[in-house]
Parts: structure tokens; C-alpha cells; sequence
């Protein structure tokens, strides 16, 4: 037997309450934060995280497309950066354990809480696709103003554009800071040393925790160049103030100078 697998990062956020509300399917688990579904009698699963990430199990093209069409409802802020990735189940009966490869793994048998590990790993490393992207965006725009700063030796960008720089640098990093708990390993793999080693075999082959590590890195260099441009602005600030109170002084002397 195969299973196809496939998450796509649909959205920057979903509204998990009320979508659970309005989708009138049974819950098999989930949370505040996210909701699985496992519809045996269809062989479908659906993983929904409220990170904006949707993952799919055994879903045609039509069943996948009206869930997409659905979902986006209770969607904020829609992403279209095509961020998906595929992976599948195989099972074979003379296995006698968990074989995990870079596109498959392969199980003597397979339930609901295995097919939860498996998507929700798939899902974490769509969402970290994401943020790398985000991420990789602003390390792109702040290399511009460095640059800038290297030939011309100051800053043409206005504080109002700075500060919105900065705004969206922060927006950023707390969205990532949010949803820390995508890391977090799921309840179902305390009690299951199975489902607990082959979670770690998971986040392993998708270099979950490594991938965060240089994704925590790099905001930190933003955060770095943020900490300079900002120095740098407050510079041209206070010697633009410098010469504001030169002039007026000067003005003060000349016109003390005529009435005298």
C-alpha cells in the first residue's frame, strides 16, 4: 500500500476554531492551534496547522483543490510563493522496522498516529520553507543599504522607510517566535517509544532543528544590521539638530547685532 503525501503552506495564519466549526467532519485530535483528520472510510487524512499549512493524505486533485478553496476562508494574508512538498507511505508486511528515506519512509503497517507524525513533520518543514523565505528577503534588502553605506558612506533611506523596515523585520521574527511550538514534539510520542524514534528519524531527515538554527541565525544578523542602520539614522539626526541650532543661534547674533 501507498500513501501520497503532500503540505502546502496556503496562508501566513488560519483561524483553527472556526474552521473546525464549519467543517462538518469528525475530529480524530487536535488543539487550539491545530487539527487532524482521519477519514478511514474515504482513506483520506487532512492535517490543518494554524500556521497556514495544510497537509494532505490520499487526496486527488479535485478533493484537494475544494479543500483549498474551503480553507482559504478562514485564511490571513494569503501566501503565493508555491511552498509545497511531497513525501509518501509505503507498507511492507516482512519489514520488521521503520525504514525512513529522504522521500518515503516504509512501515510494516500503518495507523492514524503514524500518518500524524509523518504529516506533522512534513508540515513543519513547509513552514520553515516559509519563513526562510521571509527571511532570506530581508537579508537580500539589507545587504542593498550596507552596500550603500560601503560606496556612498550614509544612508539615503528616509526614517520613515527605516522604521517600516523595522516594523516588518520585528513582524517577522515574532511570527517565528509564535509558532516556536511547531519544534515542540507532539503528546501522542511520550508514551510510544515507536512513534518517539520515528519522530526524531523524521525531524532528522527534514533537518527540522538545524534549519531553525539558521533561520534563529540569520534574523539575528538582520537584527544586527537593524542595530547599525538605526545608529546610523540617529547620527543624521542629531547632526541635522546640530546645525538647526547653529543656524539659530546665528540668526539670534545677527538680529541682536542690527537692533544694537
Amino acid at each position: 500500500m501507498e500513501i501520497r503525501i503532500e503540505a502546502i503552506q496556503i496562508a501566513e495564519s488560519f483561524n483553527i476554531k472556526k474552521f473546525r466549526t464549519d467543517f462538518r467532519t469528525e475530529v480524530h485530535s487536535g488543539s487550539t492551534s491545530e487539527v487532524f483528520y482521519a477519514m478511514e472510510d474515504k482513506d483520506r487524512y487532512l492535517y490543518v496547522f494554524d500556521y497556514g499549512v495544510v497537509v494532505f493524505a490520499n487526496y486527488d486533485a479535485v478533493a484537494k483543490s475544494e479543500l483549498i478553496s474551503f480553507i482559504k476562508n478562514y485564511a490571513t494574508n494569503l501566501v503565493d510563493l508555491d511552498l509545497f512538498e511531497e513525501y509518501r507511505i509505503e507498507t511492507d508486511d516482512n519489514l520488521q522496522k521503520v525504514v525512513v528515506k529522504n522521500n518515503y519512509v516504509i512501515f510494516p503497517q500503518v495507523d492514524s498516529s503514524i500518518l500524524r507524525i509523518v504529516m506533522l513533520n512534513i508540515g513543519q518543514s513547509v513552514a520553515l520553507d516559509y519563513y526562510e523565505v521571509l527571511t532570506n528577503e530581508l537579508i537580500t534588502s539589507s545587504k542593498h543599504y550596507i552596500l550603500e553605506l560601503e560606496q556612498r558612506g550614509k544612508l539615503s533611506i528616509s526614517k520613515t522607510n527605516l522604521l517600516k523596515y523595522i516594523g516588518k523585520v520585528l513582524n517577522v521574527k515574532n511570527s517565528i517566535v509564535d509558532n516556536l511550538y511547531i519544534l515542540d514534539d507532539p503528546n501522542l510520542v511520550w508514551d510510544n517509544e515507536e512513534l518517539n524514534l520515528l519522530n526524531r528519524h523524521l525531524k532528522v531527515n527534514f533537518d527540522i532543528n538545524t534549519r531553525f538554527k539558521d533561520l534563529d541565525y540569520r534574523l539575528q544578523i538582520v537584527e544586527n544590521n537593524l542595530t547599525l542602520f538605526t545608529d546610523v539614522l540617529n547620527v543624521r539626526e542629531s547632526s541635522r539638530l546640530e546645525w538647526v541650532v547653529i543656524i539659530l543661534i546665528a540668526l539670534e547674533i545677527a538680529i541682536a547685532l542690527f537692533f544694537h
